[in-house]
């Protein structure tokens, strides 16, 4: 007697279930594959290669050092960036030799702070006390702010003095704990992953000149001695064996979850100047920073934008935003504001999917920009290995 064949599992409830066996049973392991003193230079890169093993989520960057500003006539003071442009870019390139980041300082800095919706690393600060009152946030059980310096980022650099600090970035792989889409599994051999770290070109800038993507401008600003550099790896191992071996979620493999930043220039005034997105990618945000004057004299508080929009092929506005209302939304989401001239849009509920769209533009709508002006875009997306090989055969 015949039987009716087994009809096929959904790829989408089988990567589900690898998915849930791989998060229950493997075991969460963090170490430390890079730990040096490094002598800085301008545009100094450092490659760093990964360890094969188990199924890598993350890398956590630390970078410790002291400023010093030993002359001129004024403090050396951080940028509205600060210590995120201690890297000009970071970027990781895969086993399959796929550029997955490759994106500035700030940009990974913010996205850190968007994904997880307060300031990066950060902590309530103590309010200054009153005469006979105890610290902020003290409870029963303690007396909470923030206590450790996890992250030290001084405003100025006092004239003829030092001041230490110390910075921290996530670099995701997977976009989650609980979400393994982009996840590396790194168990192979004969084959080569690079984490790359470029500082600053331009760290510290005279005063007048644009200090956007600068650390601090000053005097005579440099660092003082070595900077000391951690990485560690975030991995899953011990991961499941199913009858056909090492259990995975083929659909999270399968998917590169893409962190860039790219520069646009020569906007027009009162005219909607498109910044447009790649096709065969699923975006979940957009960062812009926006600079009206090529110069740090930039107002950077919405003044400089008549609006911001989101639109589809055949000109239809998905949304349209003043500034503050954009601002307004990200208040809602990270309970702050973003440093000046950035802003923030959020498509994690609905992500824009240029695949089922096509061609779709982020607009800028400017008050008088200078000649110098631009605005430097950071992105983040999904996309599908095979995808972006086939997308890499088109032509034009």
């Amino acid at each position: 007697m015949a039987t009716s064949p087994t009809p096929r599992q959904d790829p989408r409830v089988l990567n589900m279930q690898q998915r849930q066996a791989v998060l229950s049973q493997a075991v969460e392991m963090t170490q430390v594959i890079y730990s040096q003193a490094v002598t800085p230079s301008n545009g100094l890169q450092i490659n760093i290669v990964p360890r094969n093993v188990g199924l890598i989520k993350r890398f956590i960057i630390i970078v410790e050092g002291v400023l010093q500003e030993t002359g001129g006539s004024q403090n050396g003071t951080l940028s509205a960036f600060g210590l995120q442009n201690l890297f000009q870019q970071i970027s990781f390139t895969d086993l399959n030799n796929n550029i997955r980041v490759q994106t500035a300082g700030w940009h990974l800095a913010n996205l850190n702070t968007a994904r997880f919706r307060v300031p990066f690393a950060s902590a309530f600060q103590q309010s200054s006390r009153q005469a006979g009152s105890g610290p902020a946030f003290m409870s029963q059980s303690g007396q909470y702010g923030n206590n450790f310096p996890v992250v030290v980022s001084p405003l100025t650099v006092p004239l003829g003095n030092n001041v230490a600090f110390r910075a921290i970035w996530e670099l995701p792989l997977a976009y989650s704990d609980d979400d393994l889409r982009g996840a590396i599994y790194a168990n192979v051999v004969n084959a080569v992953m690079q984490l790359g770290l470029t500082l600053n070109n331009n760290p510290f800038v005279a005063p007048g000149q644009d200090n956007t993507f600068a650390i601090a401008e000053g005097g005579t600003l440099s660092y003082s001695g070595n900077l000391n550099l951690t990485v560690y790896q975030v991995y899953l191992d011990q991961l499941p064996i199913g009858k056909n071996g090492v259990v995975l979620p083929i659909l999270d493999l399968s998917t590169v979850y893409e962190i860039k930043n790219t520069n646009f220039t020569a906007v027009t005034g009162g005219q909607d100047y498109p910044i447009p997105y790649a096709n065969f990618r699923d975006f979940l945000s957009t960062f812009a920073v926006y600079n009206s004057t090529g110069l740090d004299t930039n107002p950077g508080n919405g003044s400089d934008i008549n609006y911001w929009a989101l639109q589809s092929a055949n000109f239809t506005n998905l949304w349209k935003l003043d500034p503050l209302t954009a601002q307004m939304i990200s208040r809602q989401i990270i309970q702050t504001d973003w440093p000046k001239a950035l802003y923030y849009f959020s498509h994690r509920r609905k992500p824009i999917s240029t695949t089922q769209y096509g061609n779709m533009e982020l607009i800028l709508n400017a008050i008088n920009p200078a000649a110098g002006a631009y605005v430097n875009i950071g992105w983040e997306d999904f996309a599908l290995v095979n995808t972006l090989t086939q997308a890499g055969s088109l032509a034009g």
